[in-house]
């Protein structure tokens, strides 16, 4: 008999944020073609970052001083995607209600704030002395990156796979 009771009072529990009226509103709005343009510009600092750390791990490895230009490019270049893939995160966080409500976009948007300064501080690092940044502390850098694109990519996944936040939903 509590058994049911327990039961029946957690059924009743709702989410207060379903109720704000555009809770239901997840669908980008900042697209080309009807292809949101974040879930497009994002794959471009994700692998460039992996790029960055597998150059210098290269580079470690070999000493190859190719390796370490190589991390300086494949670094600024993450770090510049980076800008445009938060530009438009920021539109849509901003623009589409369903978005801005739900506090687990919010999470994402301020790991991928963390990310884009990580990225930016790596680039920099390197900037003056592309060969002596790799070790130690370019590598190790490099390496937190990865795992906080990691981190940041699985969030923003699971976003638009368990709520379809900026997603194009089509007809």
């Amino acid at each position: 008999m509590a058994r049911k009771s327990v039961r029946k009072r957690i059924e009743e529990l709702q989410d207060p944020i379903e109720e704000h009226p555009g809770y239901e509103e997840t669908e980008s709005r900042v697209g080309l073609w009807g292809h949101p343009l974040h879930a497009m510009s994002v794959a471009f600092p994700v692998a460039l970052t992996f790029c960055t750390f597998g150059a210098d791990a290269l580079y470690w490895l070999s000493g190859e001083p190719f390796w370490a230009k190589a991390a300086l490019w494949a670094a600024g270049t993450a770090f510049l995607f980076g800008l445009a893939a938060a530009a438009t995160g920021t539109a849509e966080i901003l623009l589409v209600p369903g978005i801005r409500i739900r506090a687990a976009a919010w999470t994402h948007f301020v790991i991928a704030v963390l990310l884009l300064a990580l990225l930016g501080a790596n680039w920099g690092y390197r900037l003056y002395g592309w060969e002596t940044a790799v070790l130690p502390y370019g590598l190790l850098l490099s390496g937190f990156n990865t795992v906080v694109v990691m981190v940041t990519g699985w969030h923003g996944g699971a976003l638009v796979f368990h709520y379809r936040l900026g997603t194009s939903k089509g007809s």
